[in-house]
C-alpha cells in the first residue's frame, strides 16, 4: 500500500508553521470525541501533535476517525493552524498548532495492549519485558535511549579530539581467568575446543599498547557468566580505555576532561575541573564502602578509645580481639521508634555484624550536660561508667540533643566498617538525602593490591594480576604481600562505581613475582596468559587505562536506579529474555554439530 509519507515530524511543528500542508506517520497516543470532532495525538519519537477530524469532514474520513484505538499506526496529511489562545496546551512544545485532517490512512491496527502506554509505566517489569517493544515508545524509554545515544556520541567526539582511536577487539577469544565465569562458545570446526565471550577487552588493550597505538578506546560490550545479582546484566557495555607512556594522573585527568565533556554535552551540567580524592583506607574508615554516596555525610567515627571505658563487654571483647568500635550520628532523628531501629540493624547483618547498638541523645535539665537514654546508654552513663564518659562521647561525635546514635563492633575492624556503612547507606535513602540530579563524583585510590582468600587459604590479586604495585612496595611484596598498595583507581558516583582501572606492569619480572603471589606458577601463566607475556618479551610501554560502565553512567545521569532502564533489550534478574525467550533449546542437529550431549541434571534426594 502506497502512504503518505511523512514531509515532518511530531515534535516540529510551531506557530510559525500555520497555513502549511503538512504529512505526518506515527502512532495514536489518544483519542478524544467531542460533538461529531475527533481530536488524536499523534505520537513519534520526536513528539506529540493533535490532529483534528472536524465536523464538517468528508462521511469517509471521519468514519475513518471513528475507528482509531490507541497505538494504531497512522498516515495523515492536513493543513497546520494555530490554536486559539484559550486552548494552548503549554505541557505541549506543539501545543500551540494543531493540524486539519484532510487524509487519514490506517496504515497497521493494535491488538489490546498489555498496559498503557504513557510517560512512564506503571506495569510490573516482567511485563515490560516481554512487551519490550511496546515498553520502548513511552516517553520515559525513548528519553533514555536518546540519552544513551547522545552520551556515547560525546564519548566518541571527545576521544577522538584528544589523539584516541577507536579500536575493536575480538568478541571470539581464549578463556582467561578473569573474575567470573566466561560464556563459552563451542567451535564445530575443532570439536572440544570452545572460545570465550570476554568479560573485558583487558588483554588486547594491554597488546594495543605493545603495538604502539599509544591512545586507544572501544565502546565495548562484555559478558559475565554469574549468578544472579542485584542489577547485574549478563552482558553489559564498558568505555573501555587504555594509554601509553603514563601515570595515574594523566588517566585520572583524562577521565575528568572526559566525563566534563559529556555532562555538559548532554545535560548542560558543569562538572569541576578535578575530582576529589580519597584513599581507600580514608573510605572505608569514614563511610564503610569504597564506593561511598557523597551527597550527604553521616561519616562514620571510629570511638574505640571511649568504648574502651565504657562497660559493654562486647565493645572491650571486639577491641581486645584487635577490631574497631564505628559510631554514626542520625541527626535529630531521636525520634525513631523500635521497628525502624532493628530494620538498620538488620541492614548491618547482611555484613555479618552481630548486632548494632544504639542510644538517643536528650537535653540535661538545667543546663546540665546532654543526657543518654535508652539502648546502649546505660553503658556510658550508667551504674559503673566512668564520670564524663557519656559528655566526652557526645563531644567527640559532634551529637546534639535529639540525634541518635548507631554504633557496631566487630573483631574485625572491616565488617564494623562495612556493616555501619551499610547503615548509613540506608538512612541516606530513607532520610531522603540522595538527590538524583545532584553527580558528586570521587577517586578512590590506594586500594590494596593482593587480599586474603580464606576459604583457598591464599593471597590473590584485588583487581586483576597485571596491576602495577606501587613502587615503594617493590622490595617488601613477597614478605607483606596485604601491606601493598596497587597503582588502582576507582571512579565513584553517587554510591555506585563508575569506573575502574590501574596502571599496568610492562616489566616481565615483575609481572612473574605478582603471578607467583598469587599461586600462578609460569607455567601456569604461559598456559593463561601466553600470548600477553608474549607480547611483553618485545619492548612493551608503560601504560594504563580505566574502563567506565556505559549502561550505569547512563543509569545515573537519567536518574535511575536499575540498568535495565537504560538498556534496549536486558535481561530480568534471573538473566532470562521475556520477550524472546532466552536461553532456549536448540535443535538436536545443532549440538550434534558441535559434538555437544546434554546431560540431565540429577535430582536431588
Amino acid at each position: 500500500m502506497e502512504y503518505l509519507k511523512r514531509t515532518t515530524t511530531c515534535g516540529a511543528l510551531r506557530k510559525g508553521d500555520a497555513g502549511q500542508i503538512v504529512a505526518l506517520n506515527g502512532w495514536v497516543h489518544r483519542k478524544r470525541d467531542h460533538g461529531g470532532i475527533s481530536f488524536i495525538n499523534l505520537r513519534d519519537r520526536y513528539g506529540i501533535t493533535q490532529v483534528v477530524v472536524d465536523a464538517d469532514a468528508e462521511a469517509a474520513l471521519k468514519a475513518s476517525a471513528a475507528e482509531l484505538k490507541n497505538e494504531y499506526c497512522l498516515s495523515v496529511r492536513g493543513r497546520v493552524r494555530a490554536r486559539p489562545d484559550s486552548m494552548v496546551n503549554p505541557d505541549m512544545p506543539t501545543g500551540e498548532i494543531e493540524v486539519v485532517v484532510s487524509e487519514l490512512q490506517i496504515l497497521t491496527r493494535c491488538e489490546t495492549l498489555p498496559f498503557q502506554i504513557d510517560e512512564r509505566s506503571d506495569a510490573k517489569e516482567e511485563t515490560r519485558l516481554k512487551y519490550r517493544y511496546l515498553d520502548l515508545r513511552s516517553g520515559a524509554m525513548q528519553y533514555r535511549m536518546r540519552l544513551r545515544h547522545e552520551v556515547a556520541f560525546a564519548v566518541r567526539e571527545h576521544l577522538a579530539s584528544e589523539g584516541f582511536y577507536e579500536i575493536e577487539t575480538p568478541t571470539f577469544i581464549r578463556s582467561t581467568p578473569e573474575g567470573a565465569r566466561d560464556y563459552l562458545v563451542p567451535s564445530r570446526l575443532y570439536p572440544g575446543k570452545f572460545y570465550a565471550l570476554p568479560q573485558s577487552p583487558q588483554l588486547y588493550k594491554q597488546i594495543l599498547m605493545v603495538s604502539g597505538m599509544d591512545k586507544y578506546f572501544q565502546i565495548a560490550r562484555c559478558y559475565r557468566d554469574e549468578d544472579a545479582r542485584g542489577d547485574r546484566q549478563p552482558e553489559f557495555t564498558q568505555i573501555d580505555i587504555e594509554m601509553s607512556f603514563v601515570k595515574r594522573d594523566d588517566v585520572l585527568s583524562m577521565v575528568e576532561r572526559l566525563f566534563g565533556h559529556v555532562f555538559r554535552k548532554t545535560l548542560g551540567e558543569e562538572l569541576p575541573a578535578n575530582f576529589r580524592r580519597i584513599s581507600y583506607d580514608e573510605s572505608m574508615e569514614l563511610y564503610g564502602t569504597d564506593k561511598p554516596d557523597l551527597r550527604f555525610g553521616l561519616a562514620m567515627k571510629d570511638i574505640g578509645d571511649l568504648a574502651a571505658r565504657s562497660t559493654f563487654q562486647a565493645f572491650k571483647d571486639a577491641l581486645a580481639a584487635g577490631g574497631a568500635v564505628k559510631a554514626l550520628v542520625a541527626p535529630d532523628k531521636a525520634d525513631y521508634s523500635r521497628k525502624q531501629i532493628e530494620e538498620l540493624e538488620a541492614a548491618a547483618k547482611v555484613y555479618r555484624a552481630k548486632g548494632m547498638a544504639w542510644f538517643k541523645v536528650a537535653a540535661g535539665e538545667g543546663g546540665a550536660a546532654a543526657q543518654l537514654e535508652g539502648g546502649a546508654s546505660k553503658f556510658f552513663a550508667g551504674e559503673g561508667a566512668p564520670a564524663g564518659l557519656a559528655s566526652d562521647l557526645v563531644a567527640a561525635l559532634g551529637a546534639k540533643s535529639g540525634d541518635l546514635v548507631l554504633m557496631v563492633a566487630d573483631a574485625k575492624r572491616k565488617v564494623a566498617c562495612q556493616s555501619l556503612g551499610a547503615v548509613r547507606s540506608k538512612l541516606g535513602k530513607d532520610l531522603g538525602l540522595c538527590d538524583p540530579k545532584r553527580f558528586e563524583f570521587a577517586w578512590i585510590v590506594d586500594f590494596p593490591m593482593f587480599e586474603w582468600n580464606e576459604d583457598e587459604n591464599r593471597w590473590e590479586a584485588a583487581h586483576h594480576m597485571f596491576t602495577m604495585p606501587q613502587e615503594r612496595f617493590h622490595a617488601t611484596m613477597e614478605s607483606d604481600p596485604g601491606s601493598v598498595k596497587g597503582d588502582l583507581y576507582d571512579l565513584v558516583l553517587n554510591g555506585y562505581e563508575l569506573a575502574s582501572g590501574s596502571i599496568r606492569i610492562h616489566d616481565p619480572d615483575l609481572q612473574k613475582r605478582v603471578f607467583k603471589i598469587v599461586g600462578f606458577s609460569e607455567e601456569d601463566a604461559q598456559k593463561k596468559f601466553g600470548f600477553l607475556t608474549e607480547a611483553f618479551k618485545y619492548g612493551p610501554p608503560p601504560h594504563g587505562g580505566i574502563a567506565p560502565g556505559l549502561d550505569r553512567l547512563v543509569m545515573l545521569m537519567a536518574g535511575d536506579t536499575s540498568i535495565k532502564e537504560v538498556i534496549a533489550f536486558p535481561k530480568n534478574s534471573f538473566a532470562v529474555s521475556p520477550m524472546d525467550d532466552c536461553p532456549n533449546e536448540v535443535d538436536q542437529k545443532q549440538l550434534d554439530e558441535l559434538h555437544i550431549k546434554i546431560v540431565e541434571k540429577a535430582e536431588s534426594k
